[in-house]
């Protein structure tokens, strides 16, 4: 009774303590729990539409010296199949997304010990000169990682990356934002703190950014729900995050031995950070990990977001899992769901469509 009483308020758009989100996320009824998200979600997008963005992963470099135990996708310096990508792959791939209708390209790498700061300013530099797409590029492990390499503070960094071409910041390397689960999982990367101070840093130069949750490793649940209280508290202050993204761990290929997340586990969390969250206008389904027939149930426990076409992407494929999506396939699932699908760019303004796309 006591989560059923939660959940009315939750649905009606209370804020949501820790013991009460606990209470939720572990007792409320599942179908309960999905429809109080949905009804959250109409709430602040009573237009059916379900939008989704064009666009391209592309990895500047896989050598790392994280070691991270859930990355299948690393090579260590030296190690056999590294790579730093060339300027005739970069140029290739991003006018492949253009042809495609791409509004942005997504960047990022591994902790690569040598290559210096002015490498990526030079990058960003080279694209912005030739090409107009929105560069969402570079998470916070990485600018921590930059910061470290050059002996600047993370403003600095930002700002000399914005100076360069830089638009807006990706949310990976979140994980769980728990010191004791990075320790155990991701021992070289950022702490959570560090994390969190690259996203309130950049907020406050202006630039946007998203939010992430890799859940279903080594955590507890109730780690999960501190990261969304962490993240909740930092949008209170900034209001910098366009959306939250929460994606399920792929253990293939990695160190960690466990089985995957279920398609119940994941809707689960997913309705529960849509409650929890009350200050995210967005929250983006992970139809990359979960596959796309997960993704469209995700638009009734509180998504409201089918994010990227992923034209490209290596990380979560590295674990073994290889779902892909066309444009047209996603506008599909998206209209079988009773929605109508709208590109986006990554601040979530629409892309005026053509008349072939909206007949």
């Amino acid at each position: 009774m006591e989560a059923e009483s939660i959940l009315r308020r939750a649905a009606l758009g209370e804020r949501l303590s820790m013991e009460e989100a606990a209470a939720l996320y572990t007792e409320a009824d599942f179908f309960g729990l999905g429809r109080a998200a949905h009804s959250v979600r109409l709430g602040k997008h009573p237009d059916p539409v379900v939008t989704y963005v064009v666009d391209r992963n592309i990895n500047t470099s896989n050598i790392c010296v994280c070691g991270c135990r859930f990355c299948a996708f690393f090579r260590a310096p030296d190690q056999e199949g590294g790579y730093v990508l060339t300027r005739e792959e970069l140029t290739r791939k991003i006018e492949e997304t253009l042809e495609l209708g791409g509004t942005q390209i997504l960047m990022q790498g591994g902790h690569h010990p040598t290559l210096p700061l002015s490498f990526y300013e030079d990058m960003l530099r080279y694209i912005k000169e030739r090409y107009p797409i929105h560069i969402h590029a570079f998470s916070p492990p990485e600018i921590v990682h930059f910061a470290g390499l050059e002996g600047l503070d993370v403003g600095r960094v930002i700002a000399r990356l914005r100076a360069a071409g830089l638009d807006s910041i990706p949310g990976g390397g979140a994980e769980i934002l728990v010191d004791s689960v990075r320790k155990a999982v991701s021992p070289n990367k950022c702490s959570a703190a560090e994390w969190l101070g690259v996203m309130e840093e950049a907020h406050g130069q202006g630039m946007r950014t998203t939010a992430t949750m890799m859940f279903g490793h080594e955590e507890e649940p109730r780690h999960r729900l501190e990261h969304l209280m962490a993240l909740r508290e930092l949008q209170d202050r900034t209001g910098g995050f366009t959306a939250f993204i929460p994606w399920a761990f792929q253990p293939a290929n990695t160190a960690i031995r466990k089985p995957p997340e279920t398609a119940v586990s994941y809707l689960r969390l997913l309705a529960v950070s849509r409650l929890v969250l009350d200050n995210f206008d967005n929250v983006q389904a992970s139809w990359v990990t979960m596959g796309p027939k997960v993704a469209q149930l995700a638009l009734q426990f509180g998504a409201n977001d089918f994010g990227s076409t992923m034209i490209e992407e290596n990380v979560v494929a590295a674990a073994g899992v290889h779902f892909r999506l066309s444009v047209q396939e996603i506008r599909g699932i998206i209209e079988a769901a009773g929605f109508r699908p709208r590109q986006r760019t990554m601040a979530y303004r629409l892309v005026e469509e053509s008349d072939d796309d909206n007949p």
